[in-house]
């Protein structure tokens, strides 16, 4: 058993190259006394680890380490190659990325480079090779962090000619023959067609939208470098620092490669959570961006938490952690009181083993100074000190063997995003968010979900979601046909091939085996268009579906947008939010899946026997129709204050 599986536990992201060193004694101290167990430390400390080429210098490390050790604290300690120093930038300047329009990235903030740039990757591994054999057997190093958030800055697409010679190369390897990458890509359109591989540029630059095989392509390519990247690494860890738990802090929203993929050769997936960034940043509406501005969507942390526990398949953590107005986002404002107590507990209702809170203490100097920590720049205790110390004192009701399994899975596929990106065929159609508004419908009606890949193991659960899966591997359709669980697949799952052309059979291609429908035409509705139905409306998409099946819904003109063969459904369009409620709790119906109607804004989560519910509103709410009669409280009150969180044993509850 690693240390990892041992505990539930609170870290901190700590900088101690940011500090002097009298003070580190006395932050050590300060975590430990706040319950705070575990550091995580270097992922930016190139250039004082290595201030020249070939020149080391351990010693401030070295004590750091001593210090953190001395005081209890488990360490994660990282690879920092996140911010190779200006040494080596003007070494090998062809090292940096170039983004789609041509421009260098250049030298003077992070993440500035390519990951098909062999030189780099040879540094890489360097660095990488130096700090794990420096500190890889050391008893407080627990567990390591490769690199830090693959993707952030939009830093996966690297359009530098390093990337146009590894990208031929992979596609040589993917095609051996240029007339099956011809005909795989469609190439007699447009006289798009190649005599070699050696004659395909990267699809940026062009005259207008490039193919989008040839995009998809680019983006599995670019996909498969930070893999390889990043196995590269931990293949040194692992031979340096053995019997050490390997992780990537993964981040919010962010689907430039395929996460389920890299995290086949870590142990833990980590995500770091921003949630009032987030809630800014991202598509929501106005009324939701005022309602939950101090909060965070109610679905936004959560949708994560469950995405990353598939991802590490059933092992997760938080590695950052909001902790107070953050410097990123359009509007910063700061979290209304306890809610970084109730993200921290929701986190570890949802699995989490830690919750890691960025950072320690916020800089008074460079890009960040205007982020919060746990601590102010004078050393005082910020807002947030009080609720982790809150969070640690609750952290005894999160049982170190109390897993439990959701009955719904909703199946992601990064690809999808991708495709839906490369060609939305309606201005902002996107997979990710489909699949998160129909996440947050479900979580609306009380249920636990597990987010899941394709290729993820289906039995056991009673209700199957699949919001958008343009191309359905034929390993899927053989698990959908033999579980015994109501499913239904939503608008454009089925849509497209391996090779992104429609089906010959039109779409939704191989799942007309179980479903008898085709999909002979599709609209995208521009805002304010609707197609209306008897109690219910179509926005945004809407296909025209041939079948001899009876609709169970269909517009005023006659039209079908639900349909049903046996336990399976197929949504032919983006209906309304009640409508979506309705249809999910026919489905659960179907199968004895239990519901409770939660009250806007409240949320709940199962935990082994514990039953828990957080309130992200700014108001109270009664949870008196979610209590069992005989119910006592261990957690929180019948009103829930705004912020609040209670929870109860709940043996009602299937496990």
């Amino acid at each position: 058993m690693t240390f990892a599986e041992k505990t539930r536990r609170l870290g901190v992201c700590y900088y101690p190259e940011h500090w002097p060193r009298e003070w580190w004694a006395d932050d050590a101290a300060r975590m430990i006394a706040m319950g705070i167990t575990q550091v995580r430390v270097g992922e930016f400390a190139w250039s004082r680890i290595e201030p020249e080429s070939g020149r080391f210098d351990w010693t401030w490390l070295d004590e750091a380490i001593d210090v953190f050790d001395r005081a209890g604290l488990a360490i994660v300690l990282c690879t920092p190659t996140a911010t190779p120093p200006k040494w080596l930038v003007d070494a090998m300047p062809d090292m940096i990325a170039i983004d789609a329009v041509g421009k260098p990235r250049r030298f003077g903030s992070r993440r500035h480079y390519c990951f098909s740039h062999e030189g780099y990757r040879r540094e890489s591994r360097r660095i990488t090779r130096a700090v794990a054999e420096r500190y890889g057997r050391h008893r407080a190093v627990v567990a390591w962090q490769t690199d830090n958030e693959y993707g952030c800055h939009d830093t996966v697409l690297s359009w530098s000619p390093a990337a146009l010679a590894a990208f031929r190369r992979w596609l040589s390897e993917r095609y051996v023959d240029i007339d099956a990458l011809n005909a795989a890509w469609g190439n007699v359109f447009w006289s798009m067609e190649y005599r070699s591989f050696d004659e395909i540029d990267l699809p940026n630059l062009t005259v207008t939208e490039a193919n989008p095989a040839h995009v998809l392509d680019f983006r599995r390519f670019s996909s498969w470098q930070v893999k390889e990247f990043n196995r590269e690494q931990c293949l040194i860890l692992r031979e340096s620092s053995p019997g050490r738990d390997l992780t990537h802090n993964f981040m919010g929203f962010v689907t430039d490669f395929d996460h389920h993929d890299l995290a086949e050769d870590l142990d833990v997936a980590a995500w770091d959570s921003y949630p009032l960034g987030f809630l800014e940043q991202f598509w929501f509406g106005d009324d939701d961006k005022h309602r939950y501005a101090r909060q965070g969507h109610p679905d936004v942390s959560a949708f994560h938490h469950d995405l990353y526990r598939g991802v590490g398949r059933g092992r997760w953590w938080v590695m950052e952690q909001q902790p107070g107005p953050v410097n990123w986002a359009r509007y910063n404002p700061a979290p209304l009181p306890g809610m970084v107590r109730l993200w921290s507990l929701e986190a570890f209702a949802h699995g989490a083993e830690v919750v890691s809170y960025f950072r320690w203490r916020q800089a008074p100097f460079a890009q960040e100074q205007m982020h919060a920590g746990l601590l102010r720049p004078d050393r005082v205790d910020d807002v947030a000190a009080l609720e982790v110390r809150e969070t640690a004192a609750a952290l005894s009701h999160f049982a170190v063997d109390s897993s439990t399994t959701a009955e719904v899975a909703l199946i992601f596929d990064y690809q999808a995003e991708w495709m839906t990106a490369i060609q939305p065929q309606g201005a902002g159609f996107s997979a990710l968010r489909v699949c998160f508004e129909w996440y947050s419908a479900l979580r609306q009606l009380g249920l636990d979900i597990d987010i899941l890949p394709p290729a993820a193991e289906l039995s056991g659960y009673r209700m199957i979601v699949v919001p958008c899966l343009p191309v359905i591997p034929d390993t899927l359709v053989d698990k959908l046909r033999a579980v015994e669980a109501t499913v239904i697949y939503g608008p454009r799952t089925g849509s497209k091939t391996g090779q992104f052309s429609i089906p010959h059979n039109l779409p939704p291609g191989e799942l007309q085996s179980l479903l008898p429908i085709k999909v002979v035409r599709v609209e995208s509705l521009r805002e304010g268009l609707v197609e209306p139905g008897a109690d219910f409306s179509v926005s945004r998409w809407f296909e025209h579906v041939e079948s001899a099946l009876p609709p169970e819904l269909r517009l005023h003109d006659g039209r079908g947008v639900l349909f049903r063969q046996g336990s399976h459904r197929y949504l032919a369009g983006m209906v309304d939010p009640g409508t979506l409620h309705k249809i999910f709790r026919q489905m659960a119906s179907e199968v004895g899946v239990g519901i409770r109607d939660m009250p806007e804004g409240v949320r709940t989560r199962r935990f082994g026997k514990l039953r828990f519910v957080f309130n992200h509103c700014a108001e109270s709410r009664s949870i008196d129709a979610l209590l069992p009669k005989d119910a006592a409280l261990l957690v929180g009150m019948r009103e829930l204050d705004a912020a609040g969180v209670a929870a109860w044993i709940d043996d009602g509850i299937r496990k």
